[in-house]
């Protein structure tokens, strides 16, 4: 049976937060004697390779005209920034903490959408917004015991990647997902490259971070994709919710992998993000209803 947009947005997303989140904590085991630029080069030239190969074999066209689209080159500066807060966030704080802070990305998308885009947003849902950032603060615990100055960096990478999605949506579908996924990778690649020598130079690449990149690589090619495709088909109040499916993978990871526990704070704060984030998709999913219900009954002209 054939999935519908919907559902196969969903799925799209929920493998797309498997890919990144495993992405993630595979780089975070390289940051000790990795830069933030030599990871993102490293990386990013195997990304690129990799994403260029499966271009040519399936003859898609990297066209430079493509990515001078306005909107292809404001999606690329916004995963810039996403890229650069979130790594060196991610470096610092642990891998629970990190995973927990981003499941407010789809509150930011629905503020990002009422704000900039115009969609209309009801008094529940900006209630509900509210409260999530109450989650987000309990998780980073603001005050002198538990917060972490750079756990805002991650709060920065959420609006990056939540700027990032938003952008995404409205590409033109004429403009193929490999084409977008190839020069966000090719740019990456080339900032980091840039930034290798300001921030500490180049060091020596052992066999085990050149390996976990590797495979990092693979991941985060297998993640963009998914999550490029997702976002531009079906519905982002019916899909965006799959994200929280990257809470559960990064809560695993961080016990088996960092030996990491995480506390009650953390965990709450978890809840509170997951459960207003909830809320909100499900007023927006009640509101279309709504509008549908009143069109079909209105009376023809």
């Amino acid at each position: 049976m054939a999935l519908s947009e919907n559902s196969r947005g969903a799925l799209l997303m929920a493998l797309a937060m498997a890919a990144f989140t495993c992405n993630d904590a595979l780089v975070k085991s390289v940051t000790s004697e990795l830069s933030i630029p030599q990871v993102m080069a490293v990386r990013g030239v195997m990304a690129t390779a990799l994403i260029y190969g499966v271009s040519r074999y399936l003859g898609v066209s990297l066209s430079l005209r493509a990515v001078m689209h306005p909107l292809v080159l404001l999606r690329t500066a916004f995963e810039l920034g996403a890229t650069l807060t979130f790594l060196t966030a991610l470096a610092h704080i642990e891998f629970a903490t990190m995973s927990s802070i981003m499941q407010a990305l789809p509150l930011v998308v629905t503020l990002g959408a009422a704000l900039f885009l115009g969609e209309p947003v009801g008094w529940r849902r900006w209630t509900a917004i509210g409260i999530g950032f109450v989650g987000v603060l309990l998780i980073i615990r603001p005050g002198p015991e538990g917060f972490t100055p750079v756990a805002l960096l991650a709060v920065a990478a959420c609006c990056f990647t939540a700027a990032r999605d938003l952008t995404t949506k409205r590409i033109n579908l004429d403009i193929p997902t490999l084409t977008v996924t190839f020069f966000t990778s090719l740019a990456n690649t080339v900032v980091g490259m840039v930034l290798i020598a300001p921030m500490g130079g180049w060091a020596p690449v052992s066999t085990y971070a050149l390996g976990h990149l590797a495979l990092a690589s693979v991941l985060v090619f297998a993640g963009y994709q998914a999550v490029i495709k997702s976002m531009r088909g079906g519905e982002i109040s019916f899909i965006a919710p799959f994200r929280y499916t990257g809470l559960l993978w990064g809560l695993v990871i961080a016990v088996l992998a960092f030996g990491e526990h995480p506390n009650a704070y953390m965990l709450t704060g978890a809840a509170v993000v997951i459960g207003s984030g909830l809320y909100t998709f499900y007023r927006e999913r009640k509101r279309q209803g709504d509008v549908a219900e009143k069109a079909s009954a209105a009376p023809p002209a």
